[in-house]
């Protein structure tokens, strides 16, 4: 007897406790959040640590412009409290995707997204004085079929960015939103920093003419004064035809341009044909982030290795 009532006893004990974890939000799970690409996912962890980890759509380097979605993928989206992506201009294997998931509350599109600046697209290969004489001055636009998605390299955005996911996270998680709220105040320190710690490193090389493969870098450009005077691929996945490949050729020889990036998933042998006999050197650039390890600080580190491989080349004589 006096057994049985010790277990009764502790059963009601941990029932009480129980109830009192429920009411007060213990119990209650972080909202599970799904991120599009490798970079945006490293801001959106560093709003969330301490709480939980956003899980990455995409594999880190993986195109987002030509993907298809896995079921595993589709699993993450229905049973995500909140997709954050870039938008259908990047990432067109995702518009029909969230328009039809029943189970995602939220999606946020940052293209478009308050705070947010959309750059136009560039048209054509040749680029004007700083890369700007063929496009209108920077600003939001209101035509996302015609704007640069690779909204994520400017700094500002990634400051608005942070604060945007830090919303969301706070609407669907209210206990935590002071842990998110901190978070993001970290995160946007952190980004000033970086932002001052880059322009230092690019002050000597910003006049220095460079070739892009793909005009994935507007946004950075603007953000530090660079100068790039030429894209190689117009259009992503699309080979240069020969007739390009002779204008870019000319175009750095013009210019004087010092060096043509190539990304880790285009074919280097290609960059290795249009500098030879010009006297640039062959650098790369990655905007994804391909070998960098997903998560708080993924960001950061694809910025810096952006400036590092700017500097590096375009420093040498």
């Amino acid at each position: 007897m006096h057994t049985a009532r010790l277990a009764l006893r502790s059963s009601r004990a941990l029932l009480l406790l129980a109830a009192l974890a429920i009411s007060s939000g213990v119990l209650a799970a972080p909202p599970r959040v799904v991120v599009s690409i490798a970079p945006v996912h490293g801001l959106v962890a560093a709003v969330m640590q301490g709480v939980a980890a956003p899980v990455l759509l995409l594999p880190a380097g993986a195109s987002p412009h030509a993907h298809v979605l896995r079921p595993s993928q589709v699993h993450e989206l229905e049973h995500a409290a909140l997709v954050i992506w870039i938008g259908e201009v990047l990432e067109p294997y995702l518009a029909r995707p969230l328009s039809t998931v029943t189970g995602t509350r939220r999606v946020l599109a940052l293209m478009g997204a308050p705070g947010v600046r959309v750059l136009p697209a560039r048209h054509g290969g040749m680029l004007g004085a700083a890369g700007a004489a063929d496009r209108p001055a920077p600003g939001q636009i209101q035509d996302h079929a015609h704007a640069d998605p690779h909204l994520w390299l400017d700094p500002g955005n990634a400051r608005a960015i942070v604060t945007l996911a830090a919303g969301e996270l706070a609407a669907l998680d209210p206990d935590n939103a002071p842990r998110y709220a901190d978070n993001a105040a970290r995160a946007t320190a952190r980004i000033a920093a970086l932002e001052q710690e880059i322009a230092d490193r690019l002050r000597p090389v910003r006049e220095q003419p460079y070739v892009v493969f793909h005009d994935a870098y507007q946004g950075f450009e603007a953000s530090f004064g660079l100068n790039p005077v030429a894209v190689v691929a117009v259009t992503p996945g699309r080979a240069p035809g020969a007739q390009r490949l002779i204008g870019i050729r000319a175009r750095i020889v013009a210019t004087g341009a010092r060096c043509v990036f190539s990304e880790p998933q285009f074919e280097p042998r290609l960059v290795s044909t249009i500098i030879e006999g010009t006297g640039a050197r062959g650098g790369v650039l990655d905007p994804l982030g391909a070998g960098i390890t997903p998560g708080p600080d993924a960001w950061f580190e694809l910025m810096r290795a952006l400036a590092n491989g700017l500097y590096v080349c375009l420093s040498l004589r």
